[in-house]
């Protein structure tokens, strides 16, 4: 039997990887493609660290992770003509990179065969009834997405054969990051975590919106490289009888909402789903420099973006309570925040940061698009005695209770756009962005 390659990109883990499972001998790879190192120093840290985790797994099974460095494609093609293999397999994903990607291997000669593993179930394996490529409303979504089978766990290999003679190629030096506080990466740092974390599982839905708690799981990061299963959390959670276990069901269900949104909608980073809903913004640098540095005055916006800065990761309901702030009240466009978040999120993906920047500004998938949340009433209801701000904003760590909320300080280009709205609106407030 023929040794194939197993082309990893955001499957970075040894348990329920389907690329490492099976007979015959097995050629783990990843391409660092110098195209996305400046994306965000950030996500290029963790990935390092999952990359070198990862390769100890490997060596541990008796194999490797071969590191090649340059264009992905032409790097899994020189490395078949080597190993003597026309056979690839890599995991289905839905950016426009990911596409082009998997275009280009399917026309390069290669025998490509494309494994799930990305998301609990594949884009496109559940329909609307009426027809259409995806779900553009979350609910029939997830009643579709819970009733369906899914893929049982591929087996985790105790060894794992690979071919002689392959010249591994060296990792780079870690990269240093932006944020000082982030978190490490890798499979084995993340199977901690969720161990550590599990036992809080059955609160989930009671304690995942107070900030001060932080009682989330902060798996979000290890989800988007691939260093746990979403299939593997997602059947934990679905064999725990709990409205905590529900309620993270629900948000893994959301997860993969917007990846089959995006893999009929690739362009989701650039271009609004809704066009009428995208012709109104402001241009004010002032005022967005002031909301990225956390300097808004505001102070449950202001905690949310040193939270961002400091640790590459921030609070579920924080991200709807600054992402609101900047399109809804500063009237700033969504690209604009996507890019900043996309700069510093550990765990910022296309389709989830996407996907929720265009559901926060009204261009998305969000079946009220005209919504608007008041950031005040909001810390309100999720920090009631201010301890998520004090934490991040010490400035204002004398400040008794909840009067910590209350605006101090607005700089001018921030009071130029402010639109405070009038009492919230009645509506399921549901937080679209994977509560980790």
């Amino acid at each position: 039997m023929a040794a194939r390659i197993a082309l990893l990109t955001r499957d970075l883990r040894v348990h329920d990887n389907p690329l490492l499972s099976g007979d015959g001998e097995i050629v783990p790879l990843f391409v660092l493609d110098p195209r996305l190192a400046g994306l965000s120093a950030n996500r290029q840290r963790f990935l390092h660290q999952c990359l070198a985790d990862l390769r100890d797994s490997l060596r541990d099974r008796g194999a490797d992770l071969v590191i090649r460095e340059g264009d992905p494609v032409a790097e899994t093609v020189r490395l078949a003509r080597e190993v003597d293999t026309a056979t690839v397999q890599v995991a289905g994903d839905v950016t426009d990179y990911a596409q082009r990607r998997e275009r280009r291997l399917r026309t390069a000669g290669l025998d490509l065969r494309v494994t799930p593993g990305v998301t609990v179930l594949p884009p496109g394996a559940v329909r609307p009834a009426g027809g259409g490529q995806s779900y553009r409303v979350f609910t029939p979504y997830w009643k579709s997405w819970e009733r369906t089978g899914w893929r049982e766990p591929a087996a985790t290999p105790r060894t794992i054969a690979m071919p002689d003679g392959i010249a591994p190629g060296r990792l780079p030096e870690t990269p240093a990051g932006e944020s000082p506080d982030a978190l490490a990466g890798g499979e084995t740092e993340a199977r901690r975590r969720l161990r550590a974390w599990s036992g809080e599982l059955s609160r989930y839905a009671d304690e995942h919106d107070d900030m001060a708690a932080d009682n989330t799981s902060r798996l979000s990061a290890y989800l988007r490289f691939g260093c746990l299963s979403p299939l593997e959390l997602a059947l934990a959670a679905k064999a725990t009888d709990s409205p905590g276990a529900q309620a993270f069901l629900r948000q893994l269900a959301w997860r993969d909402f917007y990846y089959q949104v995006t893999a009929a909608f690739p362009r989701i980073s650039t271009q609004p789903m809704r066009p009428s809903a995208d012709t109104t913004w402001r241009s004010d640098e002032d005022a967005l420099q002031h909301w990225q540095d956390g300097l808004t005055g505001v102070p449950i916006v202001d905690a949310g973006m040193r939270q961002l800065r400091a640790e590459g990761w921030m609070h579920n309901r924080a991200r709807l309570i600054t992402a609101a702030f900047l399109t809804k009240h500063l009237g700033i466009d969504w690209r604009l925040g996507l890019r900043w978040f996309s700069r510093w999120l550990i765990d910022g993906d296309v389709p989830n940061n996407s996907g929720n920047w265009q559901w926060t500004a009204g261009t998305g998938n969000d079946t009220r698009p005209y919504r608007r949340f008041n950031p005040i009433r909001q810390a309100q209801r999720f920090d009631p005695q201010g301890e998520y701000v004090r934490r991040y904003v010490p400035e204002l760590k004398d400040v008794d209770g909840g009067a910590v909320h209350q605006p101090w300080r607005l700089p001018e280009p921030v009071r130029r756009g402010l639109d405070y709205p009038g009492p919230l609106e009645s509506h399921r407030d549901e937080a679209v962005w994977l509560r980790n």
